[in-house]
């Protein structure tokens, strides 16, 4: 089977063939190792050195020198707004407060759609609008890696973050509770 073992970065593209192309969501985006069946039919093994974020618009470089277009796939999320920098900045600390993936754009902050957290950020004054499109979440301090990396909480990728005191090391949700203090001052509203 044929192996694709380097990502060349959008910026980086040049007048290389591109044979095919993979529509990922954010989970799938984040991998190391993993056989790929691009959309034309094209299987191989994704085989990199270390896990890597498969960004919108990358190519997966085969052993042959072809390359395999990268495409994020639409997901649906939450678009979260409010009616003020100050209450949007609010509004992410909550989120970023429960440990969830977010995309932080310049109006809105985007997360997997959860009725859960919407009603948490109507209740806390923002709005919670259903969309879908491409998630491209924040990587965090501990993502390391390119500069835009994210990492996924789908049961499909490794987390790549700490927790004060533990790590994740293996594939798993991220629907777990927390029985311990992380440090984190609780906002009283």
């Amino acid at each position: 089977m044929i192996r694709a073992n380097r990502i060349l970065r959008a910026d980086a593209l040049s007048g290389a063939e591109i044979v095919d192309r993979v529509v990922l969501d954010s989970g799938d985006r984040h991998r190391r190792r993993v056989v790929m069946r691009g959309e034309g039919g094209l299987s191989f093994l994704l085989d990199l050195p270390e896990p890597a974020v498969l960004e919108d618009g990358d190519a997966l470089v085969l052993s042959d020198g072809r390359l395999v277009w990268v495409e994020a796939a639409p997901e649906r999320l939450l678009a979260i707004r409010a009616g003020s920098d100050h209450a949007l900045k609010r509004l992410i600390w909550h989120i970023g407060n429960r440990h969830i993936p977010a995309e932080i754009a310049e109006d809105a902050v985007y997360i997997a759609h959860d009725h859960v957290l919407a009603e948490m950020v109507w209740g806390l004054g923002g709005t919670a609008e259903p969309v879908e499109r491409p998630f491209r979440p924040e990587g965090g301090a501990y993502a390391g890696g390119h500069a835009q990396d994210g990492h996924a909480h789908g049961g499909h990728a490794q987390d790549g973050h700490a927790h004060g005191g533990h790590g994740h090391d293996s594939d798993h949700g991220h629907d777990h509770a927390h029985h311990h203090h992380h440090g984190h001052a609780h906002a009283h509203d």
